[in-house]
Protein backbone atom coordinates (compact mmCIF):
# COMPACT_ATOMS: atom_id res chain seq x y z
CA UNK A 1 0.00 0.00 0.00
CA UNK A 2 2.78 2.07 0.82
CA UNK A 3 4.44 1.85 -2.79
CA UNK A 4 0.85 2.45 -4.00
CA UNK A 5 0.79 5.67 -2.39
CA UNK A 6 4.38 6.87 -3.27
CA UNK A 7 3.62 5.99 -6.84
CA UNK A 8 0.08 8.16 -6.66
CA UNK A 9 2.18 10.97 -5.17
CA UNK A 10 4.87 10.84 -8.16
CA UNK A 11 1.98 11.32 -10.85
CA UNK A 12 0.33 13.50 -8.78
CA UNK A 13 2.98 15.86 -8.91
CA UNK A 14 3.84 15.13 -12.66
CA UNK A 15 0.29 16.36 -13.38
CA UNK A 16 0.65 19.19 -12.12
CA UNK A 17 3.74 19.74 -13.82
CA UNK A 18 1.96 19.10 -17.27
CA UNK A 19 -1.01 21.57 -16.27
CA UNK A 20 1.19 24.26 -15.05
CA UNK A 21 3.11 23.51 -18.80
CA UNK A 22 -0.31 23.20 -20.53
CA UNK A 23 -1.45 26.75 -19.17
CA UNK A 24 1.58 28.15 -19.67
CA UNK A 25 1.94 27.61 -23.33
CA UNK A 26 0.22 29.95 -25.91
CA UNK A 27 -1.97 27.37 -27.62
CA UNK A 28 -3.38 25.71 -24.37
CA UNK A 29 -6.34 23.49 -25.06
CA UNK A 30 -8.94 23.79 -22.17
CA UNK A 31 -10.58 20.62 -22.89
CA UNK A 32 -6.91 18.61 -22.20
CA UNK A 33 -6.49 20.76 -18.94
CA UNK A 34 -9.93 20.06 -17.39
CA UNK A 35 -9.51 16.11 -18.12
CA UNK A 36 -6.13 16.53 -16.60
CA UNK A 37 -7.29 18.58 -13.50
CA UNK A 38 -10.27 15.96 -13.40
CA UNK A 39 -8.02 13.15 -13.25
CA UNK A 40 -5.79 14.75 -10.53
CA UNK A 41 -8.63 15.13 -8.09
CA UNK A 42 -9.28 11.29 -8.53
CA UNK A 43 -5.56 10.98 -7.37
CA UNK A 44 -6.02 13.01 -5.02
CA UNK A 45 -9.13 10.84 -3.22
CA UNK A 46 -7.78 7.60 -4.08
CA UNK A 47 -4.32 9.06 -2.06
CA UNK A 48 -6.85 10.28 0.67
CA UNK A 49 -8.56 6.87 1.05
CA UNK A 50 -4.99 4.76 1.15
CA UNK A 51 -3.40 7.34 3.73
CA UNK A 52 -6.78 6.70 6.15
CA UNK A 53 -6.44 2.70 5.53
CA UNK A 54 -2.75 3.47 6.69
CA UNK A 55 -3.45 5.80 9.93
CA UNK A 56 -4.97 3.36 12.47
CA UNK A 57 -8.08 4.97 14.33
CA UNK A 58 -7.69 6.22 17.65
CA UNK A 59 -10.64 5.69 19.97
CA UNK A 60 -10.71 8.63 21.98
Amino acid sequence: MMRRLELLRVEHRDLDSAIFALAESGSSDQLQIARLKKRKLRLRDEMSMLEDALVPDIIA
